[in-house]
């Protein structure tokens, strides 16, 4: 028994060195993501701003660099960024000479990428987009991994990103692996709504919208086709409308939300860039456009007469990414620019610009002068963060966000003219009281309806359901797919409006009669508990890591429970002798 008993100490001997192994390496993982105390940062207790300055300075002795970075963000928030960064001690201290952005849309970025890198002439960061983008490239390899023990510069973005809570309003600001390193960063947030003239409301006698569905009511289709007194974008050219449209399928459910998609696109002009909307709103072309936050917020500084609405419980708060790329041949230098964009003393400024205007991601600029001059974009900010979101998938928008911005091409954007005619049709015989609720409401759920069509792959007919939409995604790619699928849903769509177009004609010469009222609606929104109902893939090849639970604590608590059970049968074994 004496042999037993040594034996079992031994093994719980052994059991407990591991359980410290396992705990260090869990607080290794905290501490590299989540460092609040100084003397955990290698530069120990230098002073803001900037204290990791310093050490990055002693990671290389390059000096002249020219970094390159590819950005969504448009040519005020360059030059802006640029001047005030080649400015700072952060650039002037390393010997950052220049930055080169490459302003490109996202369906160039990975190909151009892969290109710099194939010349040996690799991209240094990538800056703004959205999170589909990031989590795209990400899962291509693209993005460094934030773990210090490789890349000790990032330490600099860790400390920087310790300022930022892990969620804003619910929605992650960050995109972490399963080893609890983070990937991208929110470098600003943003929310997504309505930018309204009330001027060109109070003159067309018009409705003000305050959700996506008023935006479909048939008071703005009093004056088409002559004028059209909404703005969208198309999809496959503005990142931030197609953000939209991805949380009304969300917030409305996939069928449901296709109808109030479908309506918007009938009562609007679709314009080729987000900006293009946010302009039409501000000189008066329309009354209203649907418009990323700091679009807003830029429209009520040019023209009072605008404002900014946030659709209550029917939107959600973005982290706009940023991230060193992989392979940067100057990741110090690279590590040294995010660490900036992220610091209340650096790039956060930026967006307090009043032709910038849009949210920081770290709250603590506004406790600077630069921040207590702009009190308004505190309020926007305050508003934005105080919840009222959607639960939203981004797993969900990821794996089906390609079909999504192709049919919504096929069907709204090249189909136009005949959903805009079909529309103004039964909206002036509604207003004009030639057609009653029941069957206006019976022809606009016709007009909304997901088109059958034939499938490319498989030759059989098919509806373009959340389903197929995921399944059909990846094959987008492929050109001969893109434009076989793109021809057959604008030519269904076609067929779909004239058909319900001569609905309408016979229903106002009394050769058709709708008794049944139809047992849905496009103009009530979801209750909160159907925001949520939308069956999304079981896995995305693109989704970021579950934010519940860290690691750390996972391991922690396995290695108690382990640690338990060895004491007992210890004891037990004893008990034996």
């Amino acid at each position: 028994m004496n042999l037993t008993k040594s034996v079992s100490l031994l093994v719980l001997i052994l059991l407990i060195t591991s359980i410290m192994s396992v705990g260090v390496h869990a607080v290794s993982i905290d501490n590299a993501n989540r460092q609040d105390t100084t003397d955990q940062w290698p530069w120990g207790e230098s002073e803001e701003p900037f204290p990791w300055l310093e050490y990055l300075k002693g990671l290389t002795d390059e000096r002249g660099v020219t970094l390159t970075i590819i950005t969504r963000h448009e040519s005020t928030i360059q030059q802006i960024t640029k001047e005030l960064f080649l400015q700072s001690p952060v650039a002037q201290e390393l010997g950052i000479t220049d930055i080169q952005f490459l302003a490109l849309g996202p369906d160039l970025w990975v190909d151009f990428i892969h290109r710099r890198v194939e010349i040996d002439k690799p991209i240094d960061v990538a800056w703004g987009g959205g999170p589909t983008i990031f989590n795209y490239i990400d899962q291509l390899g693209y993005v460094m991994a934030l773990n210090p023990s490789e890349h000790p510069e990032v330490y600099a973005i860790l400390y920087e990103a310790s300022k930022i809570p892990n969620r804003i309003a619910g929605s992650p600001t960050r995109l972490t692996d399963d080893n609890g390193y983070i990937h991208w960063i929110g470098a600003a947030i943003s929310s997504f709504g309505i930018t309204v003239n009330n001027d060109k409301v109070n003159e067309y006698g018009v409705p003000k919208p305050k959700t996506w569905s008023d935006l479909t009511r048939p008071e703005y289709a009093k004056y088409l086709p002559s004028s059209q007194l909404i703005a969208i974008a198309d999809p496959l050219m503005s990142t931030s409308n197609t953000r939209m449209y991805e949380i009304i399928l969300q917030a409305y459910g996939w069928e449901e939300g296709w109808k109030v998609l479908t309506l918007m696109a009938a009562n609007s002009k679709i314009l080729d860039s987000s900006s293009g909307v946010r302009d039409a709103v501000i000189r008066g072309d329309v009354v209203a456009g649907i418009t990323i936050d700091f679009y807003g917020y830029t429209a009520m500084h040019q023209n009072p007469a605008c404002e900014y609405v946030i659709p209550e419980n029917e939107s959600i708060i973005n982290a706009d990414p940023i991230a060193v790329l992989a392979d940067s041949k100057h990741p110090v230098h690279a590590a040294a620019f995010v660490a900036w964009v992220l610091s209340e003393f650096g790039g956060q400024i930026v967006w307090l610009d009043p032709n910038v205007n849009r949210l920081p991601i770290n709250a603590k600029v506004f406790d600077l002068p630069e921040g207590q001059e702009r009190p308004d974009l505190y309020e926007a900010y305050v508003k934005a963060t105080a919840g009222g979101a959607i639960l939203f998938n981004e797993s969900f928008a990821t794996a089906t966000e390609r079909a999504m911005q192709y049919y919504f091409k096929a069907t709204l954007v090249n189909a136009h003219d005949d959903l805009q005619n079909t529309w103004a049709a039964i909206a002036k015989a509604y207003l004009n009281g030639e057609i009653n609720d029941v069957e206006y409401q019976y022809l606009i759920d016709k007009l909304g309806e997901i088109v059958s069509f034939k499938d490319p792959l498989t030759g059989q007919t098919a509806e373009f359901t959340s389903k197929y939409a995921a399944k059909i995604n990846p094959n987008l790619t492929q050109a001969e797919i893109a434009n076989a699928l793109l021809r057959e849903w604008e030519d269904a769509a076609r067929q779909k409006y004239q058909n319900v177009y001569m609905e309408l004609q016979d229903i106002l010469a009394g050769r058709k009669t709708i008794t049944t009222p139809p047992t849905e609606t496009t103009t009530t929104p979801p209750t909160e508990t159907e925001t949520t109902t939308t069956t999304p893939p079981t896995e995305s090849p693109t989704s970021p890591a579950p934010e519940g639970i860290p690691p750390s604590t996972i391991i922690t608590i396995v290695a108690i429970v382990i640690l338990v059970v060895a004491i007992a049968v210890y004891f037990y074994m004893g008990r034996r002798k």
